[in-house]
């Protein structure tokens, strides 16, 4: 890590979990192309399931790392609310990528389904319990769709950030290789004025 850039390794398992997120949602979201049933339909479920299992084994290294490897300052600093609201934020996407893959764990052994990730078979947590099983779908699923608006926001914020507030937040995340393609910020730094 730089002064003010994130160490490497941060950063590339950051987009890591950004694909691997757009993959979960997306295998979720296109099995609807697919009839009830259909030998597809269920291959877009497992793979949706295998890759929210992915999220969370990568969240289970990138934790202990995020401690180890601390994030750079902001510059120029922001307000301390907005730090305040930024740790808020940081928790609740952390909460999101591990309580999902457990929730949907737990439902697919609740609905007595094999729960399989890349070939291996894993236990279930939980016994069969049909309702419960459908319980912890529907908690999965609804906490799925906040999921959209959590991500959605946290981008907003870092491009927020980056067009309006002038700072470094984007900058620091951004891979080192394509910081060239980054656009340029689009207004003057707060407190000053261009003719």
């Amino acid at each position: 890590m730089t002064a003010n850039r994130f160490h490497p390794l941060l950063i590339g398992m950051h987009w890591l979990t950004l694909l691997l997120l757009i993959a979960v949602y997306a295998s979720i979201e296109l099995r609807g192309l697919y009839p009830k049933g259909s030998d597809a339909r269920e291959l877009m479920k497992l793979w949706h399931f295998m890759l929210g299992l992915g999220v969370f084994g990568l969240v289970l290294i990138r934790l202990p790392l995020r401690l180890v490897l601390q994030a750079p300052p902001i510059t120029p600093a922001p307000p301390a609310w907005q730090h305040r609201f930024a740790l808020a934020m940081d928790g609740a996407l952390y909460a999101l990528l591990l309580t999902m893959p457990v929730l949907g764990w737990l439902a697919l052994g609740a609905q007595g389904k094999e729960v399989v990730f890349f070939g291996w078979q894993l236990p279930a947590l939980i016994g069969p319990d049909r309702a419960l099983g459908k319980s912890l779908e529907d908690i999965h699923e609804f906490i799925g769709e906040f999921g959209y608006w959590l991500i959605g926001l946290h981008a907003a914020a870092a491009l927020f950030h980056h067009h309006f507030m002038r700072d470094d937040t984007l900058r620091r995340m951004w891979p080192a290789r394509f910081t060239a393609a980054l656009p340029a910020r689009s207004l003057p730094a707060p407190g000053r004025r261009e003719l």
